[in-house]
């Protein structure tokens, strides 16, 4: 054979079986043209490095007209969606803490009659800094929007101020990161990549090796059910995931300096729901992976969209509306403001919750489906 002389038919038939190898593998087919597709629609259509409407609350203690003009102006803006207005910073407080706002803007009392005054009352900014990325480009925006929205009010007397530096201060406060370190917010947000990571390639090759090496047969005439089976899979790495998350925390304490404001007990539980729904999902794919390359391939195909829509690589708000929906669904999204909120804020059992039972409730879903996908195998 070595020596048999060089042909074009012979490369023409392999070429031919090669394209009859990939016409038959599907999944491995699909995965090399919806990888690619995925990152271009991802990266040209959900990624956005400047937020806009980030969800706002309102403190105003005082109801003058300029304070209208202000309120209006702020908006009307394109930074900020105010959702909630209230008169007690306790309140906004508590929003900023449960994530259900980016900004908690206060306009005191007396500060229309300061300002007429000349007495240069200021207007507070707190703004959530466990994501600086996120809110520096509206904070700094925010005194040109209040200027610019007071220019029509500042006639008759005051009339010479409009054009003179705006007749107050805006005062701003970077809650829980106060020197935006951008370290406090990559290294908890770390914790829940790796995990995804690894969890979900170490289940999503489970079924697969077992086919690969012929054991498979063996699992199958085991005296066990579905759910049995995919427990004592998935149980072992429920440990491993444990020694690798207290890894993770320890460098973060020790190493970055990360503070830890909440109880760790919090983060504790809620870190083992988020590791069964990874490696939930890692036996769903091993279900339906025929060899150990394509569970890999799909463990990419989750992975990727984790990373860029759960708001650890870029902004969450600053996406569209549809890449936000896609990434509410994804557990990772939900433990990341977990981790952040307990580790920055110190949030507990009350604050975490709207983010744990989504995560309960994907951990139900991919389960049911993992064991739905084994009992066909069993035919």
């Amino acid at each position: 054979m070595s020596g048999a002389r060089f042909t074009i038919h012979r490369v023409f038939a392999m070429l031919g079986k090669e394209f009859i190898q990939m016409r038959r593998d599907r999944t491995t087919l699909a995965m090399l043209v919806g990888i690619p597709l995925m990152q271009l629609f991802l990266f040209g259509y959900a990624i956005n490095m400047v937020p806009r409407h980030l969800p706002t609350a309102m403190i105003v203690a005082d109801d003058g007209s300029l304070v209208d003009s202000i309120v209006s102006g702020i908006a009307n803006s394109s930074y900020f969606d105010i959702g909630h207005v209230t008169y007690s910073r306790a309140e906004a407080r508590k929003l900023l803490a449960e994530n259900k706002v980016a900004f908690a803007i206060e306009i005191p009392t007396n500060f229309s009659r300061d300002l007429v005054r000349g007495s240069g009352p200021s207007i507070l900014v707190e703004a959530d800094a466990t994501d600086p990325a996120a809110s520096s480009y509206a904070v700094s925006a925010i005194t040109g929007l209040a200027t610019t929205a007071m220019r029509d009010d500042l006639k008759g007397p005051l009339a010479a101020r409009a054009s003179a530096p705006p007749p107050f201060s805006v005062a701003i406060h970077n809650l829980y990161n106060p020197e935006a370190n951008t370290q406090f917010n990559v290294v908890p947000g770390l914790l829940g990549i790796i995990l995804t990571m690894t969890m979900v390639m170490a289940t999503s090759i489970s079924l697969t090796r077992e086919r690969e090496r012929g054991t498979y047969e063996n699992l199958l005439a085991m005296p066990a059910r579905p759910l049995e089976i995919m427990i004592g899979k998935i149980t072992p790495n429920i440990f491993v995931g444990a020694f690798q998350a207290a890894l993770i925390l320890g460098v973060a304490r020790f190493i970055f300096h990360v503070p830890m404001l909440g109880d760790l007990t919090v983060l504790a539980v809620e870190g083992t729901i988020y590791i069964t729904a990874l490696l939930a999902v890692g036996y769903t794919i091993s279900t339906i992976a025929t060899n150990q390359m394509q569970a890999m391939q799909m463990t990419f195909f989750f992975f990727m969209p984790s990373i860029l829509l759960s708001g650890f690589a870029f902004p969450f708000r600053g996406m569209p509306g549809w890449a936000q929906a896609i990434g509410e669904v994804l557990p990772i999204t939900h433990f990341l403001r977990i981790v952040r909120g307990v580790l920055l804020k110190g949030n507990g059992w009350g604050e975490v919750w709207p983010d744990t039972w989504p995560m309960l409730a994907f951990l139900v879903v991919a389960g049911g489906i993992a064991i739905s996908r084994f009992r066909q195998t069993l035919d």
